[in-house]
């Protein structure tokens, strides 16, 4: 296992992991956020994320892709939740409601940063301190997102976070998988797997409806792995209103370990399986249309990506059975998720 670290512009890091397989994982500061992942395959190392090649690049064109993000992931209706009678109004960053935790968010700060080396393992813990009132939530919050990254192929994100009043916390890490590793490419012939009976229908704001829609008989059952293509070509209501997949799964045996989902490219080169402890996972097959930009040199593709976005469904703050998102004072907030690639 080896560490380098370099100057990755505007002040900021680009730090990469390199295992003993030839695996390489590359990370910065800005926004706590995975910047590169290769994997060896037959014709060389594969890039199988979307990232930029620079930070000003993330700030100038979209700074949530590989980001943590925070405080609540997704969208909050009208930005307001109430907790304990007492209700909250946050900041209005999409339409009328609010759009990953408001303005500039995690993905946009400069996080401080540990490296912890070890035979089979090197980790990086990233710390943010968000303070009472930001955006309008309550509490100061000290919040850790720990990159580990081993001698097993796997890639292991654990966030942990206290607060000093009772807020809402719903993050997640916002990775766009493109395995393989051409940004001109659509995912239609990737086979995705998901353990999910039941995904959160979307109003036209992509607000959920606080429903839990079946599966079957929708191109959103991957209860057995199958082409993207079939929710592309589909006529689903819900498909057409995003045109693709911006939804909650939730997933029937969320735990570390126990695999809930699987990507695999078409040339069978590379998959991803992904476990962890969170009770959804929201899918977006980076429907941009033709407004995308330019990645590597070249323009990325509508559809040519898909994030696997670990975390309580968005709408957890209006609807109970979605999950409980409020992190109350002397509670520690942790969440682990595992990407074991082959």
């Amino acid at each position: 296992m080896q560490v380098k670290t370099k100057d990755f512009g505007n002040d900021y890091d680009l730090i990469t992991i390199i295992n003993d397989n030839g695996f390489e994982l590359s990370l910065t500061d800005l926004g706590a956020r995975i910047v590169s992942l290769k994997v060896p395959t037959s014709t060389g190392k594969r890039e199988i994320v979307l990232g930029f090649d620079s930070a000003n690049e993330y700030l100038e064109k979209d700074s949530f892709i590989g980001a943590s993000i925070g405080r609540v992931a997704g969208r909050i209706k009208d930005g307001k939740f109430n907790i304990d009678d007492q209700n909250y109004q946050v900041q209005i960053n999409e339409g009328t409601n609010t759009l990953h935790g408001g303005t500039p968010g995690f993905d946009t700060k400069k996080w401080t940063y540990k490296i912890i080396e070890d035979e089979n393992e090197i980790a990086v813990i990233f710390h943010l301190d968000s303070p009472e009132g930001e955006h309008g939530f309550p509490g100061n919050m000290a919040i850790d997102v720990k990159y580990l990254f081993n001698n097993d192929n796997i890639w292991h994100l654990e966030t942990t976070a206290k607060t000093d009043k009772d807020t809402l916390y719903n993050p997640t890490n916002h990775v766009y998988f493109n395995v393989m590793g051409d940004v001109t490419e659509t995912i239609d012939d990737n086979l995705l797997q998901v353990d999910s009976d039941k995904f959160a229908p979307l109003e036209p704001d992509s607000i959920p409806t606080g429903k839990k829609m079946s599966v079957d008989g929708t191109p959103y059952d991957f209860r057995q792995a199958k082409t993207l293509h079939d929710v592309f070509t589909s006529d689903f209501a819900q498909k057409n209103q995003v045109n693709g997949i911006d939804h909650p799964f939730f997933l029937n045996n969320p735990a570390v370990g126990k695999e809930s989902a699987k990507l695999v490219s078409p040339d069978k080169e590379v998959s991803v399986s992904v476990s962890t402890d969170a009770t959804s996972l929201v899918i977006f097959t980076a429907n941009f249309g033709e407004v995308t930009p330019i990645m590597h040199g070249k323009k990325l593709a509508n559809h040519a990506a898909i994030t696997f976005e670990t975390q309580s469904a968005p709408g957890s703050e209006q609807f109970p059975e979605f999950g409980d998102i409020v992190l109350r004072v002397g509670d520690t907030y942790k969440t682990v998720t595992e990407f074991n690639l082959n």
